[in-house]
């Protein structure tokens, strides 16, 4: 796939390149020391879809930046997900700012289409992403923010969190309660059915993911699905047509999160394709309730059913985990980061990428563009105004 993508830069291209360290631009670890330079003018915690999009546009503007990243290599969070996994959203809308996505049109791309796609695209841009750096800290002495990256202390002026919504695995604690020989996983450790030992599977968990899992499990093994709450579900193409495409043309990509609209959809999260009732009708797979408790193998759901499995997957979702931000004002009390459209409390503090930060497609491919886009203009100005100030001192 990275050969269907063009790698000729333009010379606007070219000039902001050599603006972010030149040859070493996209190459991985960095082994120039940033506490030995002047202050960034921004940093990016986080490299997949969103840093990335984050960094190209800071480019565009021409501003000394680095994109750090805890994993091995760009898109390694695609890479680690289950084997079949395939984008809700289909090729003509996985594009990130300033290079199509090669897929067709009409086709849903699968994750490692997704990884190879991000890292060409950091490539083709020559983004200065330093890989195997994870953030450990962030405080803000002095106006400036400061970041421990690896081994690194590194100061920028304006700090963008493009961590993304999946951080830490949730696997509730009624996990606890079985015997060790009913083989237990999260949805994040998930690959293939052979991860699972043969037996009668329980998922728990009826959104997206678990919807998936179900679904290619029951094809070798006699499969039950918990449903905690009741997720609507939307037909991945209805009347022959992609439901994004039904979607921005009736305008609810564009429904931000502050309307009344908006509240009502960030409150109930969809499942796109083929739902828990169609899982039954067509698969035969049992769907259970809420799981309430656990014993040796057995499960008790809230009708007071119990059933017996060889082995569960845990497909409950993900928690955030902000402890490392250490900075005045800026969590609620569930350690949330306060944002409105992206902008903190804290001057100079951003996130990007989170579901819902703006609209519905704030944290999808072809959507995180955009409010990048609107970021990049509100730290350029910051910068801009900044810079006269310390002209009038």
């Amino acid at each position: 796939m990275d050969g269907a993508l063009p790698h000729r830069r333009t010379r606007r291209e070219r000039h902001d390149v050599q603006l972010q360290r030149g040859p070493q631009a996209g190459a991985g670890p960095m082994n120039t020391p940033s506490s030995d330079r002047a202050p960034l003018d921004v940093l990016v915690i986080g490299g997949g879809q969103a840093g990335l999009a984050m960094g190209y546009q800071l480019s565009q503007h021409g501003r000394r930046f680095e994109i750090v990243d805890a994993g091995t290599e760009i898109g390694h969070v695609w890479r680690s997900r289950w084997d079949s996994l395939r984008l809700f959203t289909s090729g003509r809308y996985d594009s990130l700012p300033g290079l199509p996505f090669p897929a067709s049109a009409d086709g849903y791309p699968g994750k490692d289409d997704v990884a190879r796609y991000l890292q060409a695209y950091a490539t083709h841009f020559g983004l200065p992403v330093r890989l195997n750096t994870p953030v450990t800290s962030l405080t803000r002495p002095d106006g400036v923010f400061v970041a421990k990256a690896g081994q690194q202390m590194v100061e920028a002026r304006q700090v963008v969190v493009a961590t993304g919504p999946f951080d830490v695995p949730f696997t509730p604690p009624v996990a606890a309660r079985l015997d060790p020989d009913v083989h237990q996983i999260h949805s994040v450790d998930y690959r293939h059915p052979d991860t699972l030992r043969p037996g009668t599977v329980l998922v728990v968990g009826a959104a997206n993911s678990g919807c998936q899992i179900a679904l290619e499990l029951s094809a070798t093994r006699h499969v039950e699905l918990s449903v905690g709450r009741r997720i609507p579900t939307i037909p991945q193409r209805p009347l022959g047509r992609d439901i994004w495409s039904w979607a921005t043309r009736l305008g609810l990509d564009r429904v931000t999160a502050d309307s009344r609209l908006g509240r009502r959809l960030a409150g109930r999260d969809q499942v796109i394709g083929a739902g828990p009732r169609q899982l039954a009708r067509r698969h035969g797979i049992r769907l259970r309730p809420k799981v309430t408790d656990t014993s040796g193998r057995s499960v008790t759901f809230a009708d007071g059913d119990i059933g017996e499995y060889d082995a569960v997957v845990w497909a409950t979702g993900f928690t955030k985990d902000n402890s490392w931000i250490d900075i005045p004002d800026v969590l609620d009390q569930l350690g949330h980061l306060r944002q409105s459209r992206g902008i903190t409390p804290v001057p100079g503090l951003y996130t990007l990428g989170m579901t819902w930060q703006h609209t519905r497609g704030s944290a999808l491919l072809g959507w995180v563009g955009n409010d990048a886009a609107f970021l990049a203009q509100k730290i350029e100005s910051a910068l801009d105004q900044g810079a006269r100030n310390a002209a009038q001192r």
